[in-house]
């Protein structure tokens, strides 16, 4: 893992090296999982390099990156990080997992950070599928959409697989959808009555697609 002053010539060398090859961004130079969450408002992507943060910057007016990834030990975020102080753009961490139960007290940061953030905002974790996913579908239940709306936005289209262990994210919204929707608001159920221990151990996923995406496509 890349650790180490950007600034200086072969440190940067040595974050591009783990960049491309360690991090795999080697694959997102040539794609960008790019989308819209709010038009002009809020985007995602996957972990843009600098030169993607740059060329958004320009056609997008961008003013904040959300990175679902938190800060890391490696080459694309100490990249990413710079590029984004270089343009004067606000960096905000809000970490989240991809195959756990999504955390109530995470959830309720990211609810406060999309209301307090300057926009246009970009959202971005490794791939743009799991936990990018997720934070997509929070900002439509949090902004009055449905949980089938947000469960747009966990799709096979992103390279989001729900029969894998991150098919416990599709669960988190389909149990606010069993238990809650229509009856109280998003943001008072997660504070209230989500129950994340019970997500957790009722939740099943298929071994085969979860070995395919965990150890074949080494997905984070």
């Amino acid at each position: 893992m890349f650790k180490g002053d950007i600034n200086q010539a072969a440190n940067r060398r040595r974050a591009w090296a783990d960049s491309l090859f360690i991090d795999h961004a080697v694959f997102r130079t040539v794609w960008d999982n790019w989308a819209v969450v709010d038009p002009a408002r809020l985007y995602r992507c996957n972990h843009p390099t600098p030169a993607r943060l740059r060329a958004a910057m320009r056609r997008f007016g961008l003013k904040t990156v959300i990175n679902l990834r938190g800060h890391r030990a490696c080459g694309s975020d100490a990249l990413s990080r710079h590029e984004a102080e270089r343009l004067g753009l606000h960096h905000v961490d809000a970490p989240f997992e991809s195959r756990g139960a999504p955390h109530r007290d995470r959830i309720l940061r990211l609810a406060e950070l999309f209301e307090t953030i300057t926009y246009p905002a970009v959202m971005h974790c490794k791939s743009g599928a799991d936990r990018t996913g997720l934070a997509s579908g929070l900002y439509i239940l949090l902004h009055g959409g449905t949980a089938a709306e947000a469960l747009r936005h966990l799709s096979w289209r992103y390279g989001h697989f729900n029969r894998s262990r991150t098919g416990i994210l599709d669960a988190f919204f389909l149990h606010f959808q069993a238990e809650a929707e229509g009856r109280m608001s998003f943001l008072d159920w997660v504070r209230d009555e989500y129950d994340e221990a019970g997500l957790r151990a009722n939740f099943k996923a298929n071994g085969l697609v979860s070995f395919l995406n965990d150890k074949v496509l080494v997905r984070e």
